[in-house]
C-alpha cells in the first residue's frame, strides 16, 4: 500500500476515534479511566517499576492522574522541545505549564530524567492494535523516542479505551511496537 493511502487512512481513523473519545460523558470517561488505572496498578510491569514516565490527559485521553499520588514511584512527564520529548521528574506539588500543543507539561526547571533511570513508559495513543502497534497524533514524537537505542529496551504500555483497541492499524516501517496495551477491560498481550 502506498504511503499517501496509509496517511489518509491514519488521518481518518485518528479523527473518528478522537470524536468517539470526546463523545464520552464525563462520568463514563472517569469510570473507564479509573478502570485503566486499576489495571495498570495491578500489572507486574507497574509493580516492578520505580521510575514511570506518563502523560497528562489531552483531548479526553484516558486520565492516569489517579496513579500520580502513588509516591512509591518517581514520575516523569514530557515536554515537547523541537522534535523531541524531554522528560522531567514531577510531583503533584509542582506547577504545570501549557506547552506548544496546548498540553500540560512540567516546568523546564524541574530535574530531567535520563533513559537509564526509567523502568516503564505509559504511552498515550489514539488507538492500538492487537499486534501492539499504536496510532498517535502524527507528530512522530514517541516513534522517534522508542526507536532510539537509549530508549528501545524500556517496557511500554499503550493506553487506550477498549473501543480504540483494534484488530489492525495501517503501519509504516518507522512505527514502533509497544510491549503491551492497557484498556479498561485489562492488559492485552
Amino acid at each position: 500500500m502506498n504511503r499517501a493511502k496509509h496517511q489518509s487512512e491514519k488521518t481518518e481513523l485518528r479523527r473518528n476515534i478522537i470524536k468517539q473519545r470526546q463523545s464520552l460523558s464525563e462520568q463514563e470517561w472517569q469510570e473507564k479511566s479509573q478502570a485503566i488505572c486499576t489495571n495498570i496498578y495491578n500489572s507486574k510491569l507497574f509493580d516492578r517499576a520505580k521510575t514511570v514516565l506518563a502523560y497528562f490527559s489531552f483531548r479526553q485521553e484516558p486520565d492516569l492522574s489517579y496513579l500520580f499520588s502513588d509516591n512509591t514511584k518517581i514520575w516523569g512527564f514530557p515536554r515537547c522541545v523541537d522534535k523531541s520529548l524531554i522528560w522531567h521528574i514531577w510531583t503533584p506539588q509542582n506547577q504545570l505549564i501549557t506547552g506548544k500543543y496546548g498540553i500540560r507539561e512540567p516546568h523546564p526547571n524541574l530535574p530531567i530524567i535520563s533513559p537509564h533511570q526509567v523502568d516503564l513508559i505509559l504511552v498515550p495513543c489514539v488507538a492500538c492494535d492487537y499486534q501492539s502497534y499504536r496510532l498517535g497524533y502524527g507528530g512522530g514524537y514517541y516513534d522517534r523516542l522508542l526507536s532510539s537505542p537509549d530508549w528501545e529496551s524500556i517496557p511500554t504500555i499503550g493506553i487506550v479505551f477498549d473501543f480504540a483497541y483494534l484488530p489492525q492499524l495501517p503501519i509504516e516501517n518507522w512505527d514502533q511496537k509497544l510491549t503491551t496495551v492497557c484498556t479498561e477491560i485489562g492488559l492485552k498481550s
